[in-house]
């Protein structure tokens, strides 16, 4: 009972901030946006020593290699918090725009205007950094957040937000603008799904299991995607150098994220020549290969991948790798196997990038570059508030826009419906 009505009045709380927000200007929110860097850097000590303390009791609860990679922070990622701030405070402000206007033939002036979604939910597991990235991101397009991380960085969260809230209480923006839920009991999630009078969005960040768990139990429309399912594919014409550059960044710069690659696709034309150079690369950096019946016979100390390993979102130092026949086979691969999350094409044929631009059905999709850029702050969102894969309403990362809704504007000159 306790946390039921503990809950019911966080989200009333918002409701009522999120109210507030929507009036407050740009050059209010951009100054406390800045103000909430600084706080951080000024702060900086007490963060990583309230991080510490989380990352010791998650070493003791048995969390994996790639969740404690997540939740652990350092003075470089205070710095970024800090900068991505900053990136947001730049960023024009969506609210009150009208990004459209047409005249209708009885004289009125018809238009869309952008305006907040109101109160969003964020439930996250492990990542400190999203108690800032969402915090941002919604106090500039004007959404009280209520932040639900999970109980292995509940003092991380809890140290940041104590930051952010202190400028907020110096400002005339609302304090409940920005709550993270204080508790660690399951119950306190399954309570904030049924919160519909209140709570306008629900985006879960996380292993699939917590987003299909949020999903099961919301009355809330929630925005998610499941698992990142990442691919490269080297076409035929693609330059050997940068393929190796590019695929050894995607799979190993940061592995346990859902942009990084885990499966790699190679044209057949290629193969011989190009497997041998990136196997080189990748096993130096510690991955592991399991590969189809072509590769194993170009490959030969490489594991055999089975069904499962086309579908695996390993988040580890494995990648599986396939040989395919051509553009045609790739694609095919992809829509049965990928996520909907983000697709590379390494091709020196303008045609054949086209062609992956245009019929590969997943929220990013990449030409000559790294999967590691499907990432709002590295598409210049500032940052980002999650993915989508699904295309209700947003696909893709998230920043500002992605949180807002249009309503209609209509300027008249006494016009009446006959």
């Amino acid at each position: 009972m306790y946390i039921n009505k503990s809950i019911q009045q966080i989200a009333q709380d918002a409701a009522m901030a999120a109210r507030k927000l929507a009036r407050i200007t740009e050059i209010e929110k951009n100054k406390a946006l800045l103000r909430m860097a600084e706080g951080l850097e000024r702060n900086s000590a007490m963060l990583l020593t309230e991080n510490s303390k989380d990352v010791v009791n998650a070493k003791k609860s048995g969390i994996s290699k790639a969740m404690l990679d997540r939740l652990t922070l350092k003075q470089s990622t205070i710095e970024q918090m800090a900068k991505g701030l900053r990136e947001v405070a730049a960023l024009p402000d969506p609210i009150g725009k009208v990004i459209s206007m047409w005249r209708r033939p009885n004289g009125l002036m018809v238009g869309k205007m952008r305006i907040p979604l109101g109160v969003i939910g964020i439930i996250y597991e492990s990542r400190p950094n999203v108690t800032v990235d969402a915090a941002a991101l919604c106090l500039k397009s004007g959404n009280a957040v209520i932040l639900r991380g999970g109980s292995e960085s509940i003092k991380s969260n809890l140290a940041i937000a104590s930051v952010l809230q202190k400028v907020l209480r110096e400002t005339s923006i609302p304090v409940n603008a920005i709550q993270v839920i204080p508790v660690t009991d399951r119950e306190a999630v399954s309570e904030m799904l049924q919160m519909e009078e209140h709570i306008d969005l629900i985006i879960p960040r996380g292993g699939e299991e917590l987003i299909r768990a949020v999903v099961a139990q919301s009355k809330i429309p929630v925005i998610k995607h499941y698992k990142g399912v990442c691919h490269v594919f080297v076409d035929a014409s693609a330059n050997m150098e940068m393929a190796v550059d590019i695929c050894l960044n995607a799979k190993t710069q940061r592995p346990g994220v859902c942009n990084a690659l885990e499966t790699l696709l190679v044209h057949k034309d290629v193969a011989g020549k190009f497997l041998p150079l990136v196997a080189n690369k990748l096993k130096k950096a510690g991955v592991v290969i399991r590969g189809c019946e072509k590769t194993k016979l170009i490959l030969k100390k490489i594991e055999k991948a089975a069904e499962a390993d086309w579908y695996a979102e390993y988040l580890d130092l494995i990648l599986a790798v396939k040989v395919v026949e051509d553009i045609d086979a790739a694609i095919a691969h992809i829509e049965k196997y990928g996520s909907l999350h983000t697709e590379s094409i390494i091709t020196d044929d303008y045609a054949n990038s086209q062609r992956f631009l245009n019929e590969v059905n997943s929220s990013t999709v990449v030409v000559n570059a790294s999967t590691r850029f499907s990432d709002g702050f590295e598409l210049g969102l500032g940052a980002e508030i999650g993915i989508s894969t699904t295309k209700l309403h947003a696909f893709g990362p998230m920043g500002l826009e992605e949180l807002t809704t249009t309503k209609f504007i209509i300027y008249g000159n006494g016009q009446v419906r006959t």
